[in-house]
């Protein structure tokens, strides 16, 4: 459920030429997400979702009525990644900014909101998108990504195998040529199977 900010947001002085007259300005967090919109498009310009599917569904209807078609947000982490999805979908156009550059950007006064100084430096062009791929090139990438971390933890499960083995002192990956190959593994396991017996 969307709720105004309790703190009153201060009105920016415009002092550049506005580019994107429909620009708006999103600081998202972990649990909170805060929303700018200008200034004459809502009595409350600037609000406060949750985080949840069905909130972020209706921060994307909130800038729809009030006829943002572009927005300005950190890449923090992976939380703007579904507020991103969802405002894609939906036909808005959004800025992925860096936070090291907006901070370096002179000019901000203490009492304005990151979301505010958002919204102001991306209706007035002072804002550099990053680069972000096409939705297909994503998915490939994530695969890509998700099957390194899979190589990853089997090496390290490996690497487990190849201590309990030699706890119990069976060299067996000191004559096989790799225990990571089926075969070599069959016989791993079966001499695993076959210990107690042997020690019997």
């Amino acid at each position: 459920m969307a709720k105004a900010k309790k703190r009153k947001p201060r009105k920016l002085d415009r002092n550049l030429p506005v580019m994107r007259p429909n620009a708006g300005g999103i600081d998202v967090g972990a649990t909170e997400i805060f929303v700018a919109v200008p200034a004459d498009r809502d009595t409350d310009w600037v609000r406060s979702f949750p985080t949840f599917t069905e909130d972020l569904d209706a921060l994307a209807d909130w800038l729809q009525q009030c006829r943002v078609d572009t927005v300005a947000m950190e890449s923090t982490g992976v939380y703007w990644i579904p507020l991103f999805q969802i405002l894609e979908a939906r036909g808005i156009e959004v800025h992925l900014v860096n936070a090291q550059h907006v901070h370096h950007v002179p000019g901000r006064k203490s009492d304005v909101l990151d979301c505010q100084w958002l919204q102001y430096l991306h209706s007035v062009g002072l804002l550099k998108a990053s680069f972000r791929p096409e939705h297909a090139v994503c998915e490939i990438r994530s695969l890509m990504r998700h099957r390194e971390n899979l190589v990853q933890m089997a090496c390290v499960h490996v690497q487990h195998m190849h201590k309990s083995l030699d706890q119990m002192n069976l060299q067996i990956h000191h004559v096989i040529s790799d225990t990571r190959e089926s075969r070599d593994w069959l016989l791993s396991m079966r001499l695993w199977e076959a210990k107690p017996i042997l020690e019997s």
